[in-house]
């Protein structure tokens, strides 16, 4: 993996949504600190995340967390735990879990155009193969 210059951190690309305010985007980011070193092969100018949440502290409460990273489809992530913050670390969680599965969905292992192309030869130099005459005589005798 080549590495990135601006590498994408929770901190610099979250945005909370619908249902949190600025000040919740602190106590957030620290919970979804985890998700940095899976973000971190990401440009971060190529990286957005952002977390809302439909009838906080209500019976039906739904976190909904997406995540757009350039040159990829858009990855949503939901929970309906009732605790807010078991909610948070489930999507989380589930966030995680599929940048690692499309991160393996385009490794080579699982590319079969990629697994298939071939390898280049090795050249040979045909002088290296031809088999040197010890005695110029001898190699007439046989012609002959």
């Amino acid at each position: 993996m080549s590495a990135v210059a601006n590498p994408a951190t929770v901190a610099e690309c979250l945005r909370v949504g619908t249902g949190f305010s600025q000040g919740d985007r602190t106590w957030i980011a620290e919970q979804f600190a985890t998700l940095d070193a899976r973000l971190a092969g990401f440009h971060a100018d190529a990286t957005e995340l952002e977390v809302s949440v439909k009838d906080r502290e209500a019976r039906g409460q739904k976190v909904t967390l997406e995540c757009w990273i350039a040159g990829r489809q858009k990855i949503v992530t939901t929970s309906a735990e009732e605790d807010l913050h078991a909610a948070l670390n489930d999507v989380r969680d589930d966030l995680r879990r599929r940048l690692n599965d499309a991160k393996t969905r385009q490794e080579p292992r699982h590319n079969k155009h990629l697994r298939d192309v071939s390898q280049p030869q090795e050249q040979v130099d045909p002088e290296a193969d031809a088999l040197p005459a010890a005695d110029p005589s001898r190699a007439d005798a046989e012609t002959v």
